[in-house]
């Protein structure tokens, strides 16, 4: 997928409940590098510090905010998350494509910083009663945590026509042909082809 191309970077978001997460896992990890956010709230059950996020305490993400080491960082209901510059060096100096799955708000701060360059999906949910369902599956949140993400959820959805794609993620299957679809069309695109110059003299010329 990366031969004889530039590789991507993707911007992935959406709110809380969206599934980007069950989304990204079709994604091969053999030529995708999914960044890894820091954030100061405790793990979940089952999650594992360094694979689905950098557990650290407030003090050291506050010493990373000092030190300029985030792309961008955000603080939600007083938790911070944050996706460290760091980040885009360990994917390209594997010749990955580099995903970033962070939140709405960081996410279009990321426009300003990657412009062009990158890629920016949106994933929305089919209604404001999946988003429901979905998050009291997870049964980490109480009642009042989840009407608090849900109300959020309302605020970030207004920010999806901001982006290059919106993938409303009811059918998994469908979600998952429609992500393939932008990447293989973006993989396409002349700037991402630096031998498609030679390619086109070759057709005009010879």
């Amino acid at each position: 997928m990366l031969k004889n191309r530039q590789s991507l970077i993707i911007v992935i978001t959406g709110p809380s409940g969206a599934g980007k997460t069950s989304l990204l896992k079709y994604l091969p990890s053999e030529n995708f590098y999914f960044s890894v956010s820091h954030t100061t709230r405790p793990p979940r059950k089952d999650e594992i510090d360094g694979r689905d996020y950098y557990f650290v305490s407030k003090d050291k993400f506050l010493e990373m905010i000092k030190k300029d080491e985030f792309l961008e960082w955000v603080e939600i209901f007083g938790t911070y998350y944050g996706t460290a510059k760091s980040e885009i060096e360990k994917a390209f100096s594997q010749g990955k494509h580099l995903v970033l799955d962070i939140e709405v708000i960081g996410a279009t701060r990321m426009k300003s910083y990657f412009g062009n360059s990158a890629v920016f999906i949106f994933v929305l949910p089919p209604s404001i009663e999946e988003i429901e369902r979905r998050l009291r599956k997870r049964e980490t949140e109480d009642d009042k945590k989840i009407r608090e993400r849900i109300q959020r959820a309302r605020e970030e959805i207004r920010f999806a026509s901001w982006f290059d794609y919106v993938i409303i993620n009811e059918n998994l299957e469908k979600a998952k042909d429609e992500l393939f679809s932008i990447i293989r069309a973006e993989l396409c695109k002349p700037f991402r082809n630096p031998s498609l110059k030679n390619i086109l003299n070759s057709l005009i010329y010879e």
